[in-house]
């Protein structure tokens, strides 16, 4: 019962979210000339609900959503809060394969593919750096998390820097890099929901395998586990939800972090609620962050991953603190 209480508290918390992201913006309409705008107006307002707010909202959600799902599931894995896509690399992954594809000239559909690609590679290269010598610590995997991610920083600026396709539209690609959710089009926005779907549905069949993590893995694999098999579907399930949000919205940062550690404290650790809950907390969290970097310094914007960085920040250094006899 406390379970359906909570799903149903984040999930009036997504839609007023959501709302408010519709409603308010740089140019002021009323609630009924919203509306209008939704369900049928063709003039100006149409064009900026229809075409600009809406898929924008929709698409914060499902950056948010999905960036704290794969939060959740690496945290899961490696038993400790301090994991998450960005800390990890996962995000620098998808975000060199993303840029590589717009140089090349990928349509908007091809981009969350490719970042899904790069995020699956990355991660992948982080788990084998962290699992040299032995056995995978926290400390490893961030530290090839940071390694990994000042590499990917660097292939980014030269990739930035002479390709003449991106040099058109620098000022946008950099804005998409610091975390600005940017949806080109409805059908890059329906391939990227498709990915989050594909990567949820994994994440919730694979729930009942990282409880068992809970207890280690030798306990997990007395229990039936196959660690190989459910570390592979693992990341392959976070490399679909952490190249679709960096597809749609390039480096947003602790959001993976901050949420599902938060929820564990109303919802428990058992990731068959932990997950879905984390989806709409991380939707809701980042739509208001979005929505506040619309409006706190109209008519100019900052970029969302500003944003969340203020806030997972200080949070993760705490967590770092707390956590600092567990990870040397």
């Amino acid at each position: 019962m406390r379970t359906v209480t909570v799903l149903a508290l984040l999930a009036t918390a997504l839609i007023v979210s959501a709302v408010a992201g519709i409603l308010v913006g740089s140019v002021a309409m009323t609630p009924s000339e919203v509306f209008a705008a939704l369900f049928g107006s063709n003039d100006v307002s149409g064009t900026i609900i229809r075409e600009l707010r809406l898929p924008r909202v929709l698409g914060a959600a499902l950056v948010g959503g999905a960036l704290a799902a794969g939060g959740a599931l690496l945290q899961g894995l490696l038993r400790n809060p301090l994991a998450d896509p960005f800390v990890t690399g996962t995000s620098a992954g998808a975000t060199l394969a993303a840029v590589a594809a717009i140089a090349l000239g990928a349509t908007a559909p091809i981009v969350p593919l490719a970042a899904f690609a790069g995020a699956l590679v990355a991660v992948s290269i982080v788990w084998r750096l962290a699992r040299l010598g032995g056995s995978t610590t926290v400390l490893t995997v961030l530290l090839a998390g940071v390694v990994l991610t000042s590499f990917v920083g660097a292939v980014v600026t030269f990739i930035l820097v002479s390709s003449d396709r991106l040099a058109l539209r620098l000022r946008a690609v950099l804005g998409w890099l610091q975390g600005g959710v940017s949806v080109i089009s409805w059908e890059e926005l329906a391939v990227a929901a498709v990915i989050v779907a594909a990567g949820l549905i994994l994440a919730l069949i694979l729930a009942h395998r990282l409880d068992a993590y809970a207890f280690g893995e030798e306990t997990a694999a007395t229990l039936g586990v196959d660690l190989d098999r459910t570390t592979t579907a693992v990341l392959g399930a976070t490399a679909l939800l952490s190249g679709a949000a960096v597809a749609l919205a390039g480096l947003v940062g602790f959001v993976g972090l901050v949420i599902p550690h938060a929820l564990r404290f109303g919802i428990g650790a058992t990731h068959r609620r932990l997950i879905p809950a984390s989806f709409l907390a991380g939707a809701a969290a980042l739509v208001l962050a979005d929505l506040g970097a619309r409006v706190v310094l109209s008519p100019a914007e900052v970029p969302v991953g500003a944003i969340t960085g203020l806030v997972g920040a200080p949070f993760f250094l705490a967590l770092l603190v707390r956590s600092r006899r567990v990870i040397v």
